[in-house]
Formats: structure tokens, sequence, C-alpha cells
């Protein structure tokens, strides 16, 4: 039906396509990244293999919506990645998180709390995404192993 084509004519602003056709709809959407890390940490007071230092490679995946701007987007990726990498992976990244984190015990449970409340947090402080597009962390979701994880919601965190 839809062939291979190669493209005739590349659209043009204000040709073919006129600014305010760049924001299709005002609904929330939601966008995710994911990330890996490498850390070393033991868990106090259990009695099991992880009482020994150990590592994981852990994947977290961060969902974040909001309303697009008048260009049609409502983070840039880019923007998600400059976080994590400037306010939240320094903390975690070839470390002993056991000496990184707030005094915890470094379950998968505890850290996934603790980085969605440096992402809420980090969101914040751009006040555009906060006002303009209303931005804010609805879950993020903390793999310890490919088939283990632990998740925080937006809603969870609200009810205490």
């Amino acid at each position: 039906m839809f062939g291979f084509k190669i493209v005739d004519k590349l659209q043009k602003l204000g040709t073919d396509i006129k600014k305010e056709q760049l924001k299709y709809h005002h609904k929330r959407v939601l966008v995710s990244k994911e990330f890996t890390f490498d850390a070393a940490h033991h868990l106090h007071s259990y009695e099991g293999k992880c009482k020994n230092l150990h590592g994981h490679t852990y994947k977290v995946i961060f969902g974040i919506s909001g309303y697009v701007d008048e260009v049609g987007l409502m983070i840039d990726f880019g923007d998600i990645k400059e976080i994590w990498k400037e306010e939240i992976e320094i903390y975690l990244d070839h470390r002993y998180i056991n000496e990184m984190l707030p005094p915890m015990n470094t379950t998968a449970e505890n850290m996934v709390v603790w980085i969605y409340e440096k992402m809420e947090e980090s969101l914040s402080k751009r006040e555009a995404l906060r006002e303009k597009q209303g931005a804010r962390v609805e879950f993020v979701r903390l793999y310890e192993t490919p088939t283990s994880f632990a998740e925080v919601r937006r809603e969870w965190m609200e009810v205490e």
C-alpha cells in the first residue's frame, strides 16, 4: 500500500505547514526514557546472598507527563538525559551506593523512591516545564535484574 519511496519534497514551515499547526492537541501525554547504571551495594538485617557486597547492572525507566508546547513538545528527551546525568546518575553509576545515598537499606524498593524524588526535585527547578507544560513524574521503575523491579507511581507518593 505504501511501498518504499524517497521523499520528493521536504516539508517546509510556513509553506507546507503553518506554525499554529505544530501543536496538534491539548492532551496530557507521557514520555518515557530509560537508563542503565552499574553499582555495588549490600543489604543490612538480611539473611541471604545480598548481605554480602555485590553488584548489579540496574535499569531505571522514567515516565514523565505534561502538556505539549507550541511546537508539539512536552519535554525534550535530551533534557531528561541531562537531569539524569547531572543530578542523579552521579550518585549511582560505578559507586558503592550504601555510602552515596541517604542512610537507608539499599533495597530496590528504597532506591526507586529516592530516584523518583530526585527527578521530581530536578523537574521542579525548571520553571518553564512546570508552569507551561505541567511536567511531573508519573512513575519510576527500577530493575535490579532483568526480571526483577520495584516501581513507584505519583499517585502512591501522594497518599501517605
